[in-house]
């Protein structure tokens, strides 16, 4: 079933759950993430990022639909960290049904003006969107990696940004970072900072760099107010590793020899995250 992103966090924002939002770059990928979606009863947002697009080109976008829309749980297609007003039109055409314009790396004015700009777009052709205010911290260098410095979001300011721009969720800093965490770096969420931004701006909010966090802050987030998490790292790790280690074998070469057990590590990854923000046995709600 396919919806747009309103649609799917609704029933998030008012029971109190996040809806997982995985990053897929590959068909075997997005069906493994299909499959455990569906066996675990869960609603469900495919992100695709700029880079992920041009891996697997326009051309997969269709095939995706088709599928989604044969499945019996809620499915959104998210265009992730959308970089301008353009990318964002391209995202409406390819179909995806939920877009991010990610602006928050300039002034709060000129994020206010182009997410403003893509909701008039987006809302008239029935699209979602998704717009960040503050900046997710960043490990690594990957294309939406962040900023060295996190700049928390600030409640009133999330206010006034949602008000003026009409956005369906936002993307909020409080102290996530995209990527996998090396050793010297703590990952620590502001769950007091989070409960004020709700208070402030009681829409569906979004926390990305989800990947790699203690499962005891994300439980929290989810619990106070966070109803989509992004996990890419992870599952890729998950799926990636798994791989490596089958790859270790030279004679190793049929795709049916080496995916399904990737798939099966990834879908273990993913199955823990959808029951750790409490999304398993939601698909009912909808």
């Amino acid at each position: 079933m396919l919806v747009n992103g309103s649609q799917i966090l609704a029933p998030a924002n008012d029971h109190h759950f996040a809806v997982p939002a995985f990053n897929i770059s590959d068909w075997a990928m997005f069906t493994g993430i299909m499959d455990i979606s569906e066996e675990l009863g869960a609603p469900l947002i495919v992100a695709i990022h700029p880079n992920e697009l041009q891996h697997t080109t326009r051309a997969f976008l269709p095939s995706v639909i088709e599928r989604v829309k044969a499945s019996p749980i809620p499915v959104a297609i998210h265009w992730d960290h959308g970089a301008s007003f353009e990318q964002a039109l391209v995202a409406i055409q390819c179909g995806f049904t939920s877009v991010m314009i990610d602006k928050s790396m300039e002034s709060f004015e000129d994020n206010v003006d182009v997410s403003r700009k893509v909701v008039e777009v987006a809302h008239a052709v029935g699209v979602s969107v998704e717009a960040e205010l503050g900046t997710i911290g960043k490990t690594d260098d990957y294309a939406e990696a962040g900023a060295d410095t996190i700049i928390y979001t600030d409640p009133q300011d999330a206010a006034t940004f949602v008000k003026r721009t009409g956005v369906d969720s936002l993307a909020v800093a409080i102290g996530t970072r995209h990527g996998i965490y090396p050793p010297e770096l703590k990952p620590e969420l502001r769950l007091d900072l989070l409960d004020a931004i709700k208070l402030a701006a009681p829409l569906p909010l979004v926390l990305h760099g989800g990947s790699n966090n203690p499962d005891d802050e994300i439980a929290q987030s989810v619990r106070r107010g966070i109803n989509k998490i992004n996990i890419s790292s992870d599952i890729k790790v998950s799926y990636h590793q798994k791989m490596r280690e089958v790859l270790q074998d030279p004679a190793v070469r049929e795709p049916m020899d080496v995916q399904p057990l990737c798939v099966a590590a990834m879908k273990e990854t993913a199955a823990h995250k959808i029951r750790l923000f409490a999304a398993d046995g939601k698909a009912d709600l909808y």
